[in-house]
């Protein structure tokens, strides 16, 4: 194998991003929305999921309350710490794994749901599209990837697309703090929800559904194909 020395280096963006725990603390009552989800994906005893991107791990936890079999999987060692306290509250059993969205290991075929919030924004174009090709790899045939993430709903606004004053606009009418509105522009690499779209139906999955309800966030329902499907 050649040596991976120009692979894309996660861990580079440990710690970086304020914006999306800016994001998370307008959100009181993270045990109900994990629970939302999961509810909505109709997630089931004895499947096998993957959190990516697992954070302090109430998603992944909620999970294995159901009876999943779940992976819980950051790059951030202090993230695992936080999910195996969490697993451990809740006396439920979870495997962790110290990885993200490119590095993750995996079988082919083997999960029934992958979900990842807030975390594919760190890579690059490029990479995102890696990383999807690596999630419909490590899916059932007719498996689903949950993915919500921090995208660009619209193009910048005014003729000379006034970066700065688009910044301010979100800033000031979407509750986001200034500073981390800064960071995550200059710093991090969110992208068009159009874009996130083509991406993921050229790796080859189904578009269940996106949605755009809130700003700067997108949703997405991707489910892979079955053999003689279309995708």
């Amino acid at each position: 194998m050649l040596a991976r020395d120009w692979y894309y280096n996660e861990r580079r963006q440990i710690g970086l991003d304020s914006a999306v725990a800016s994001i998370y603390e307008l959100d009181d009552d993270r045990d109900a929305r994990a629970r939302a989800t999961l509810g909505m994906l109709n997630v089931q005893r004895g499947w096998r999921v993957a959190d990516i991107g697992c954070g302090n791990g109430v998603l992944a936890c909620e999970a294995a309350m159901l009876g999943a079999e779940v992976d819980a999987i950051d790059i951030s060692p202090a993230m695992l710490a936080l999910a195996k306290i969490q697993a451990d509250d809740r006396k439920v059993a979870i495997r962790t794994q110290s990885a993200g969205l490119l590095s993750f290991v995996f079988q082919p075929n083997s999960y029934d749901l992958v979900v990842s919030e807030f975390t594919l924004h760190h890579l690059p174009d490029f990479w995102k599209a890696v990383a999807m090709a690596r999630i419909y790899n490590a899916l059932k045939p007719g498996g689903c990837f949950f993915l919500r993430d921090i995208v660009f709903v619209s193009m910048p606004d005014g003729s000379e697309r006034d970066v700065e004053a688009w910044a301010d606009f979100n800033a000031k009418n979407h509750g986001f703090a200034r500073d981390s509105v800064i960071t995550h522009m200059r710093d991090e690499h969110s992208t068009f929800g159009w874009v996130i779209e083509r991406m993921l139906t050229d790796v080859g999955f189904t578009l269940v559904s996106a949605d755009y309800h809130a700003p700067l966030h997108g949703a997405y329902l991707l489910r892979k194909p079955k053999s003689g499907e279309q995708g």
